[in-house]
């Protein structure tokens, strides 16, 4: 159970940092400097994650936080699958000379 509850903390530092890259994407409409592939790793990455929890199955009494660790492996594979999509949407676009 203290397995799940530090991958847990993982996931939540890992999901912090995703909202704000997605925000300066949106504001900026501006991609420069971000890699699709790392993107596309981090994504497989938190799939073979959510695969794991689930052909995995917890002890009894680790199964509600397991639960909440796949729901933190979704979250942060869903916020790098929209980063991924704004990338591409915006990946022509030119930087901004202030």
């Amino acid at each position: 159970m203290q397995a799940y509850m530090f991958e847990a903390i993982m996931m939540i530092c890992f999901g912090l940092s995703w909202p704000a890259n997605i925000y300066k994407s949106l504001r900026t409409r501006f991609v420069r400097g971000k890699s699709p592939l790392f993107m596309g790793l981090v994504s497989i990455g938190y799939a073979s994650g959510i695969l794991h929890k689930i052909l995995n199955p917890p002890a009894s009494d680790a199964h509600t936080l397991a639960r909440y660790v796949i729901i933190l492996y979704a979250l942060n594979f869903a916020m790098v699958t929209f980063d991924l999509i704004l990338y591409y949407m915006f990946r022509k676009n030119e930087e901004r000379v202030a």
